[in-house]
């Protein structure tokens, strides 16, 4: 054992390698049906595979319902802190980050022997962190994200202390609420305890404020899994991250997506990696392409060398990129300035929206700023009948720059204007001005 792990640390190091003992000694006991026959290396393979993609690592913000059976008063709903523990009765603070759910219910068995003969504890997540990915490859703003959203499980079978306290209030705080209710209720002493709670939560139950409503499920028997989330249960997924990275450029390979992830530390560590063919989600419907995400994802996007313009009109049909770009066009053009153009416009439909060309006018010249820090610039001459896609004619993205520069004759007209221009007004105030 290494002297320079913390001292939590160290202790998971056996707890784990336990664990893995447990798991192949005793299948029985949590579930797993041990096999009969012995299983093909691929499919023995494929089931390890699974069973690592789906192991959530639990973090810091992440609540979970630990359940000891026969004695309720260690058990309850608690919250993983800032520094990775879990503040747990009798045992006080464990350190629990890095651990998967089934690691810690073997973990904290392990700890309440101490105090509980035979304990059998029983652990689920009721809420769940907002995780923190990266978004790379060819999407329009790479970088780290956090995807959050409705987390908490609804269900009313959660029960015990909690380390949060619920607010029935919006502007008010509980105890003015409190006093309210008692004056309401005309309460002045006597009764005993139990006609004094009874009379405050009967009060609050009438109440029509969004706050009382917590209140009175309380009341009525409900429990803090219906104040952790009323709406359905909504977990960050491959399609939020691309859209977090403002969605798909003309040259996304969205059909070569790959997300990688940590494994827990039971399956050894590393990193595993899933290949995706996202294009069959937005084309198909295929939901097995967007795979929930765990917080240290990466999610990266190919890169294809040619742009695919089919594939970005796909996704402009959906929510995954904004509906809109930006482009600038200038130069001999009717109405020059910023351009307001649907996804997956070409650089002809920029200069139709533009008021189209002057009749004199030079080649057209494009210009885009890439990620990789290099400029493509292209001077070519006007053609309405160059194909979208086209060397002439390309797809195009936020930010490129589109300018119809002058022709020889333009020139040479817009110099004589700048020439003759003055000599024309002086002319015209001598002619004024003479006698």
């Amino acid at each position: 054992m290494e002297s320079g792990l913390p001292h939590d640390r160290r202790r998971l190091l056996p707890l784990i390698a336990g664990l893995t003992l447990a798991l192949l000694a005793a299948p029985a006991k949590l579930g797993l049906a041990a096999p009969t026959a012995p299983e093909p290396a691929s499919q023995a393979t494929q089931r390890q595979l699974r069973v690592v993609y789906d192991s959530y690592i639990l973090g810091p913000g992440d609540a979970v319902q630990v359940e000891l059976l026969d004695v309720p008063e260690y058990s309850g709903v608690f919250t993983i802190g800032p520094d990775g523990t879990l503040y747990l009765p009798r045992l006080r603070a464990l350190y629990v980050e890095g651990l998967t759910v089934e690691e810690l219910r073997y973990f904290l068995n392990q700890q309440f022997k101490t105090y509980v003969r035979n304990p059998d504890v029983y652990v689920r997540p009721v809420t769940f962190r907002p995780i923190r990915v990266y978004v790379g490859g060819e999407v329009r703003r790479p970088g780290y994200y956090y995807l959050t959203g409705q987390q908490a499980i609804n269900d009313t079978s959660v029960s015990g202390p909690t380390t949060s306290v619920p607010t029935f209030g919006g502007s008010s705080n509980l105890s003015s609420q409190i006093s309210s209710a008692l004056s309401g209720a005309g309460v002045s002493g006597g009764g005993g305890l139990a006609s004094l709670a009874n009379s405050v939560l009967q009060n609050l139950s009438r109440s029509t404020s969004p706050g009382a409503a917590g209140a009175a499920a309380l009341s009525t028997g409900g429990s803090l899994g219906s104040l952790l989330g009323s709406n359905p249960l909504q977990l960050p997924t491959v399609f939020d991250a691309i859209r977090a990275g403002l969605g798909v450029t003309p040259f996304s390979n969205l059909s070569e997506v790959t997300v990688t992830r940590r494994q827990p530390l039971s399956a050894g560590g590393g990193k595993v990696r899933a290949d995706l063919d996202f294009l069959r989600l937005i084309t198909q419907g295929d939901e097995s392409q967007n795979i929930r995400l765990y917080d240290g994802d990466i999610v990266v996007v190919g890169k294809s060398t040619v742009e695919m313009r089919d594939q970005v009109l796909q996704a402009a049909q959906t929510n995954l990129s904004p509906d809109r770009i930006e482009v600038f066009v200038s130069g001999r053009i009717k109405a020059p300035g910023t351009v307001v153009l649907p996804q997956g416009a070409s650089l002809n439909q920029a200069l139709m929206a533009a008021g189209g060309l002057h009749l004199l006018r030079g080649p057209v010249e494009f210009i885009r700023f890439t990620k990789e820090g290099k400029t493509d610039r292209r001077v070519f001459g006007y053609s309405a009948s160059a194909n979208t896609g086209d060397y002439k004619n390309p797809v195009l993205m936020a930010g490129d720059i589109v300018r119809v520069d002058e022709s020889l004759l333009s020139a040479t007209v817009g110099v004589m204007n700048e020439i003759t221009g003055p000599v024309l007004s002086v002319y015209s105030l001598y002619r004024i001005f003479s006698p």
